[in-house]
């Protein structure tokens, strides 16, 4: 049986102020943060609100002085995997405010509006990025690699297709398929872009950029963990969903994305970047993929691959930012630039 998906109200009077269910529930659209049905919202509510940030606390004058000076590889990679991050990213905007127009949870609706929110931030950041280092022709190459490139246009239709049966026919299952999706592209194919840009951290290059996706990579880690605990509401509000037809979907879902990830590292980075062997970063890729896939509450697609194969990247992955800049750990002392993005200390 197909169960559709109904548009939250913008207002019911006759509804409680606390919701019914996630998705298809009743509720006034009121939220008081004192009389939710999700405990774990608020905590999460404050944690997202605890991270905000903007590019504009991030002097890029030293990155500007040192881009021109990393090998024509790293270059590549690096504008390339800026490209990469600035369309998945531009997809999971509006593919959050998609799914957020069917919680029916006042709570949850408001968490997907703030990462709504801090996906337009990550964008940003990219021009931001962008505009410091390269001119106005070449930073609208960037943007364009998505068209342009096979290896990056096939992964990023792997997720936008997935996310196309959920927009064109919202019901059930197709939100828990769409999150699964979800998951890749926040919990997956960022992740071999995130190891490049930490790899040139420890080399002392590119570091105000590296830290941007740090922070970057802490809002997609709330990210991921928001869907996966919206995932297993619905499930336990749905329980019939949960059939092996689903795990299969699961298991073969992220196989296939793991094996797109590792297609995108080896001829993005292949054995040409110094400090990143390209087998270690492949198993990287099969750790993460079990990772994600077990917190969905599904099997590990992949036997073994249970260890972080990446022991060095755990000190760029796992930090808590705070107000501190996890390359140098001591308090953050950038400058609040604004349009000129440092320039004026080069």
């Amino acid at each position: 049986m197909t169960i559709s998906l109904v548009k939250r109200p913008i207002m019911d009077p006759e509804a409680p102020n606390r919701s019914t269910g996630i998705i298809n529930g009743r509720c006034s659209n009121v939220l008081n943060w004192d009389d939710i049905a999700y405990p774990w919202a608020y905590a999460k509510y404050k944690r997202m609100l605890a991270n905000f940030w903007t590019p504009f606390e991030i002097n890029m004058a030293q990155d500007v002085k040192q881009f021109p000076q990393l090998t024509d590889r790293e270059q590549d990679a690096f504008l390339k995997i800026i490209g990469l991050l600035a369309l998945l990213d531009s997809i999971q905007t509006d593919y959050a405010g998609r799914v957020a127009d069917y919680i029916t949870d006042p709570s949850i609706n408001a968490l997907m509006i703030m990462l709504a929110q801090q996906e337009v931030i990550h964008n940003h950041s990219y021009s931001y990025v962008l505009s410091s280092l390269v001119p106005k022709a070449k930073q609208d190459e960037v943007f364009d690699f998505w068209r342009n490139e096979p290896t990056l246009r096939k992964r990023n239709d792997f997720v936008t297709n997935g996310y196309k049966a959920f927009a064109e026919e919202p019901n059930v299952e197709n939100l828990l398929r769409s999150i699964v999706f979800d998951v890749i592209l926040e919990g997956l194919f960022f992740y071999s872009g995130f190891a490049f840009f930490y790899n040139l951290a420890r080399q002392q290059k590119m570091v105000a950029t590296s830290t941007m996706i740090n922070y970057i990579n802490r809002d997609e880690h709330i990210h991921v963990d928001l869907f996966t605990k919206i995932f297993k509401e619905v499930l336990n509000e749905y329980p019939e969903y949960r059939t092996p037809e689903l795990a299969d979907f699961v298991r073969n879902t992220f196989m296939k994305a793991a094996e797109l990830e590792i297609e995108w590292a080896r001829e993005i980075i292949g054995n040409d970047i110094d400090g990143i062997d390209l087998a270690d970063l492949e198993a990287y890729i099969k750790f993460y993929a079990n990772v994600r896939a077990h917190q969905l509450g599904f099997d590990r697609p992949f036997d073994g691959y249970r260890t972080n194969p990446l022991r060095w990247i755990k000190a760029y992955e796992e930090v808590d930012l705070g107000k501190s800049d996890f390359f140098e750990q001591k308090p953050r002392q950038y400058t609040k630039v604004q349009v000129d993005n440092g320039f004026d200390e080069l």
